[in-house]
């Protein structure tokens, strides 16, 4: 068995979690600058994961809080899926993505870092994407701020 070793992400698993979902408050504070939010469909919007794997990583997320897939509307699950895809042409045509990780954590028991709220990570990767940092430094580099992330990707929906 291989193994993948992710030391970085123990800062967001150490990190006191706030009351509430981010999920269902950040679209309603109207502040998608701040919130990194990147576009707003109707039933969906895409947002920047604010402990990203790699630059560009997005989430894909309905309004309104839903835990499991068998609870989206046909048309929550329609757009949801439809904006996936198109997250995947920007994130490839604005970073020369070679490959994608596209996927969900339903539950708490699944690793899910936001349990009771559907949401598919989309993270752009790239051949050698990984080095030697976390193994040797327990660091991860990204070489990219999440504000910059957030300006290059706005309006490319």
């Amino acid at each position: 068995m291989k193994r993948i070793w992710a030391p970085w992400r123990i800062q967001f698993i150490r990190t006191k979690k706030p009351k509430g979902c981010f999920l269902c408050e950040n679209p309603g504070q109207n502040d998608d600058v701040q919130n990194y939010i990147l576009y707003r469909g109707s039933k969906n919007f895409v947002i920047l994961n604010g402990y990203p794997y790699n630059p560009g990583h997005l989430m894909v997320a309905p309004y309104r809080h839903v835990a499991d897939l068998e609870d989206f509307t046909g048309e929550e699950r329609n757009e949801h899926f439809e904006i996936v895809s198109q997250c995947v042409k920007v994130l490839r045509h604005e970073y020369n993505s070679e490959g994608f990780n596209i996927g969900m954590n339903l539950r708490g028991v699944s690793g899910a870092g936001i349990a009771d709220h559907v949401h598919t990570h989309i993270v752009p990767r790239w051949q050698g994407d990984t080095n030697f940092m976390p193994v040797l430094a327990d660091v991860k580099v990204l070489p990219e701020a999440l504000t910059e992330t957030y300006e290059r990707l706005k309006g490319k929906f």
